[in-house]
């Protein structure tokens, strides 16, 4: 028989379903009759399972604790800032949600990207490294599906680890600090409404800036077999643009960094909006996301799978 694939574990699934052919009846490729591609790996499946493994719990339960534990540290830490200089405790512990911008401003930076990375990374580098990756294509699933059904479960996963930290640190703010209206670093006040309209454009804003950084996790994800160093790959990567980004020589191609727009959200804290950064950190950050997610179909495309 012919090879019909690109790839030797493709070939030995469609050489080992046509010597089952009396049991399962087999089209001309090799997929057995009535076979429907679009009930393979579904997405309710796939995210009941992702949503029992161990990571994921833990991932998921750290955010909705952060804000528990900043309210700890606030109380038993010492609030010693300059005279004169915008004080960060003093901030957070004014409101809801001040306490709640205060989360994701320390979170933004490093915790969204490990878990995002966290998500992303572990796609396809995690089925490899158990040696299930080959069986799920011989099921069979299509390449095409299986990195979609990925991306999507990982993607569905980090919009609710970003909407746990925020939605968690109004309710443990309100019930630490009260429920007053947002007060900005600039001196700008908001009611309680419009302050959660405007947390709720910085999450939105957030989610796409971070965007890159999946989109990274997941090509490291396909070019190695090895988890950790596709999610550690997407954070070292991460941090050497945030200190690239830090080095005024640059000039203007700090532009081109992907973290070079990663606080813009702070466009939200003032009236008017100020979308101007918003908007060119948004497209950087997509862009980047397409050339990453190409390069990651592209390859696993054609990659050999023996894992």
């Amino acid at each position: 028989m012919s090879p019909v694939h690109q790839d030797h574990s493709a070939d030995a699934a469609v050489a080992a379903m046509v010597n089952v052919r009396d049991a399962v009846p087999v089209s001309r490729d090799g997929t057995p009759v009535g076979f429907n591609a679009n009930r393979t790996l579904r997405v309710r499946v796939e995210l009941s399972r992702q949503l029992r493994r161990r990571r994921t719990q833990l991932a998921i339960g750290f955010m909705a604790l952060l804000p528990i534990i900043l309210v700890i540290a606030f109380a038993f830490g010492s609030n010693s800032g300059a005279r004169g200089a915008v004080n960060l405790v003093d901030l957070a512990t004014s409101g809801s949600i001040n306490f709640a911008l205060v989360s994701l401003f320390f979170s933004a930076s490093f915790l969204l990207i490990v878990v995002i990375s966290l998500f992303f990374g572990d796609t396809i580098a995690s089925e490899a490294s158990w040696s299930s990756l080959r069986y799920l294509l011989a099921m069979p699933v299509p390449r095409i599906r299986l990195i979609r059904q990925k991306v999507l479960v990982a993607g569905l996963l980090s919009l609710l680890a970003l909407l746990i930290l925020p939605i968690s640190a109004l309710i443990v703010g309100g019930i630490a600090y009260g429920w007053n209206p947002l007060s900005t670093p600039v001196g700008e006040q908001f009611t309680f409404a419009d302050g959660l309209l405007r947390i709720g454009l910085i999450v939105s804003y957030v989610a796409i800036q971070l965007t890159w950084v999946a989109g990274l996790a997941l090509m490291l994800s396909v070019l190695t077999d090895a988890p950790l160093g596709a999610v550690g790959g997407a954070v070292l990567i991460s941090i050497l643009s945030q200190i690239l980004n830090q080095i005024d020589a640059l000039g203007d191609l700090r532009n081109y960094l992907p973290t070079k727009y990663a606080f813009a959200w702070t466009g939200a804290l003032v009236d008017p909006i100020r979308w101007d950064d918003m908007v060119r950190g948004g497209f950087l950050s997509l862009a980047y996301a397409a050339v990453f997610g190409a390069i990651a179909v592209l390859h696993f495309r054609r990659k050999d799978v023996t894992s």
